[in-house]
């Protein structure tokens, strides 16, 4: 669908957003259908992750007069195409594709027949429905019909028998519970469920549509979120074996029975693998969360009622699929919290380390301060040692001098002279030594 460009040129209004007018006509992209009744509708879900659209487009082109489809028709995920006898209805969604066939109900399957042949008079023939490219998640024979609702004990009946007499769910739904929808559930031999829906001759061809829809949803959905069923059954032994690792790793850690690097390497090897499956699955808990959610709202708004001795509809659903739903919805929490208490775990060993690398620095502290109070210790006592050997040599030299001066004729006793000069020669020694020191120290 293009875009208008005048569309966007007024008087009256700012400029647009560029996304104003798509964002717009969002809710009218996917229009109910207007079913004529009585109408037979077909509607097949395919897994389309390994088709692309260009596929889809080939094979929809493989209906007759149908050749001048093209991608560009289809980039809104959605085409509604008018046959000669029948309309078909292509969506595309994230991850399947629904085909909904709806064309006039023949008269052997009206109401009243037993166990109809719904196939042998489809518009579109075997092989296009055979080759639609994906694989099959969901098949519904739909069927609607009118009748008289004044007495549904009567239509139940009826309906019964249309199905084969096999165990029904039937509910009367509307605001003013004037329809009825049966259903058995079951898979045919043809890969195809059946759904009986009779409507009051009064209803307008746009409810018919609408109550069609919901229906093909419900039961479509309900497919797709039962798809986390496999993947949390298969995950649950790796949850528990990883559960256990965890709770030797805590156990060790706690009485110190293993060193804090092996300690460290198991967890972040145990948090590297929940973190995987996490990221493998945790989209398909995402996505059974979001498609049950889809089926309680379809559901709510059929307004069902039930028949006295009949179950219906959400009754039979929330007892079949509330448990599968809420394994899956235990599985993902089991895994987060996993994950969170690896978390707090690595934390809590991570503590561990830092308090013992604190300790060992402290330990090194202590140890150079006591090497530096020694090595204190031993200059102080080299410079006592320096002091007493400068004050020797200096006291040496004086007696020299003095010896020399008596020789050249001088009245003075080396000896006396010398002995009297010692304690001069010492003390200006040690006070030179310390203004040495002390210059340095300022320095430092």
């Amino acid at each position: 669908m293009t875009q208008n460009t005048d569309f966007f040129q007024h008087d009256w209004l700012p400029p647009d957003d560029l996304q104003r007018f798509l964002l717009h006509n969002e809710v009218h992209t996917r229009p109910s259908q207007r079913i004529y009744v009585p109408a037979l509708v077909v509607n097949i879900a395919v897994m389309n992750n390994e088709v692309t659209l260009e596929q889809e487009c080939e094979h929809l082109c493989r209906i007759p007069g149908q050749k001048e489809i093209n991608i560009e028709l289809l980039q809104h995920n959605f085409l509604r195409m008018k046959l000669q006898e029948c309309t078909l209805r292509w969506e595309r969604h994230t991850e399947f594709t629904s085909y909904t066939l709806v064309q006039h109900l023949p008269e052997n399957a009206q109401l009243g027949a037993t166990d109809p042949d719904l196939l042998s008079s489809l518009a579109l023939p075997k092989n296009w429905f055979s080759k639609i490219p994906g694989q099959t998640i969901a098949a519904i024979n739909l069927a609607m019909v009118h009748g008289d609702l004044k007495h549904p004990e009567e239509m139940l009946t009826s309906a019964r028998n249309w199905f084969g007499k096999h165990p029904i769910v039937a509910s009367l739904i509307g605001r003013n519970s004037d329809s009825l929808v049966v259903t058995d559930f079951k898979l045919r031999e043809s890969g195809f469920e059946r759904i009986l829906v009779i409507l009051p001759s009064k209803s307008s061809v746009t409810r018919s549509g609408r109550v069609a829809q919901r229906l093909l949803e419900i039961e479509t959905y309900r497919i797709m979120a039962l798809r986390g069923l496999p993947v949390a059954k298969q995950i649950d032994p790796e949850l528990a074996n990883a559960e256990k690792q965890l709770l030797t790793i805590t156990t060790q850690l706690e009485a110190k029975a293993a060193s804090e690097q092996e300690l460290l390497d198991r967890l972040i090897s145990l948090a590297a693998r929940i973190e995987r499956t996490s990221i493998e699955h945790m989209y398909r808990f995402s996505a059974t969360h979001a498609y049950h959610k889809i089926v309680a709202q379809r559901i709510s708004e059929l307004k069902e009622k039930a028949i006295q001795g009949t179950q219906i509809i959400g009754e039979f659903m929330w007892r079949r699929l509330s448990p599968a739903i809420t394994k899956t919805e235990e599985t993902a929490q089991r895994m987060t919290a996993l994950s969170e208490r690896i978390s707090q775990t690595g934390a809590l060993l991570r503590t561990q380390v830092n308090i013992q690398t604190e300790t060992q620095n402290q330990q090194l502290l202590e140890k150079l301060t006591h090497g530096q109070e020694l090595q204190l210790r031993l200059q102080r006592t080299v410079e006592g040692l320096s002091i007493a050997a400068i004050s020797y040599y200096v006291v040496s030299l004086l007696l020299y001098i003095t010896k020399a001066g008596k020789e050249a004729g001088l009245p003075i006793h080396p000896e006396l002279v010398t002995g009297v000069l010692i304690p001069i020669v010492v003390f200006s020694v040690w006070y030179i030594t310390r203004r040495i020191r002390n210059k340095f120290f300022k320095l430092d």
